[in-house]
């Protein structure tokens, strides 16, 4: 519980800026937003998974949900948050949808609640993810998670290290460590997929023409790799990894 206190502090303070800083990363999580539900859609569609409800773990400012509920997919929407502030901002996003606190341990639903659920960027920040995962499955029929793959050469440096430990992560993950999770959960994967993030991510932060520029070919020597020998796109900078659980026999 201490490690889950702590994370609920700093969503706490992380929701409850406000002026032009915290509109940038409302535009910032609004961006991610549609990737996600890219990865969302195609995961189910691979999966022949086309959920009449979904449940999003972790939902902070509900932008995933916006995004998901756009473009019509999803069914009945609901999201659960440790974070007060930031649920309250998903309250107001996404209007009738159901949006409840939770302690980032025990979820209060019963099993079976939601057809789909939902954990994108959440189980790099807690200590025991295959655990959460676990209790998600409960109450959800399948589960997709998304998480960066940070076990890589371009992450190992001290600043990357630094942001990464600034931002709550707790979990330097690849591949193969993303998927045991699942099964150390009873979970077995049902469709996955891994992301070098589109260009307009890439130049989110990018100032000035010289910096749009370095973005861009940042982003064109990346999408190249991953394309052409993913598995070493994978052990040289971070990707972001998705996959679709199912319980077995489900």
């Amino acid at each position: 519980m201490e490690d889950s206190a702590s994370l609920i502090d700093f969503y706490e303070r992380a929701y409850s800026h406000r002026g032009p800083e915290a509109d940038v990363y409302a535009r910032w999580r609004a961006l991610g937003a549609v990737g996600k539900a890219d990865h969302v859609v195609e995961l189910c569609r691979r999966a022949g998974l086309a959920p009449g409800s979904t449940l999003d773990v972790g939902c902070g400012d509900g932008a995933l949900l916006v995004e998901l509920r756009r473009r019509g997919f999803g069914g009945r929407l609901g999201g659960v948050e440790i974070s007060e502030p930031a649920a309250a901002i998903a309250r107001r996003a996404i209007g009738d949808s159901d949006i409840s606190l939770y302690d980032g341990v025990s979820l209060p639903l019963e099993n079976d609640s939601y057809e789909l659920g939902i954990l994108s960027h959440v189980l790099e920040h807690v200590q025991e993810p295959s655990a959460l995962l676990g209790e998600v499955a409960r109450v959800c029929q399948a589960v997709l998670f998304e998480v960066p793959l940070e076990a890589n050469w371009s992450a190992r440096r001290p600043h990357k290290r630094v942001h990464a430990n600034e931002i709550g992560h707790l979990q330097r993950l690849d591949r193969a460590g993303a998927r045991r999770i699942a099964t150390a959960a009873g979970l077995t994967v049902a469709a996955e997929l891994q992301d070098p993030l589109p260009l307009a991510v890439h130049r989110f932060f990018a100032t000035g023409a010289a910096g749009q520029t370095r973005a861009g070919l940042k982003w064109a020597g990346r999408a190249a790799l991953d394309r052409l020998a993913p598995s070493l796109a994978r052990r040289a900078f971070t990707l972001h990894y998705a996959c679709l659980c199912r319980r077995p026999g489900a």
